[in-house]
């Protein structure tokens, strides 16, 4: 009589199919999500009764107290702001642009900056503020 063997197979789990989900769900939430870019400076913004939130992506430009101009975080000229906000008006054109502007900056500066914006070709601008408390 001959004797059987029981070969014993060792169970082995395929994690393919969870590797590929994994991966597609890294890829939905990478092109699901948006990106806030900052301006880069420190800015204490002015107190608004009317502030409303934007829900739409923007284009920041940023300026603080001693009339300086950040986008993308770096300091930039007030003769750059142009070509910079069609840059970026060129990769999101849904953006709508946000001048942010400290509450010690000089009037005449935000002009400028508003100035260079419409020359850049966008019409509508919002100067953030912060609601008060």
């Amino acid at each position: 009589m001959a004797r059987r063997h029981a070969h014993t197979e060792d169970a082995e789990i395929n994690i393919t199919p969870m590797l590929d989900i994994v991966f597609i769900m890294l890829i939905f939430f990478i092109v699901t999500t948006s990106f806030t870019k900052e301006t880069g400076a420190d800015i204490i913004k002015p107190d608004a009764e009317q502030a409303v939130r934007l829900q739409k992506g923007t284009i920041l430009v940023g300026i603080r107290s001693n009339d300086e101009v950040w986008m993308n975080k770096r300091r930039i000229e007030v003769r750059e702001v142009r070509a910079m906000v069609e840059r970026a008006k060129a990769e999101n054109p849904e953006g709508s642009v946000v001048i942010v502007a400290d509450k010690g900056s000089r009037i005449g500066v935000v002009t400028q900056v508003m100035d260079q914006v419409k020359l850049a070709g966008i019409q509508g601008i919002a100067i953030s503020a912060e609601p008060p408390n």
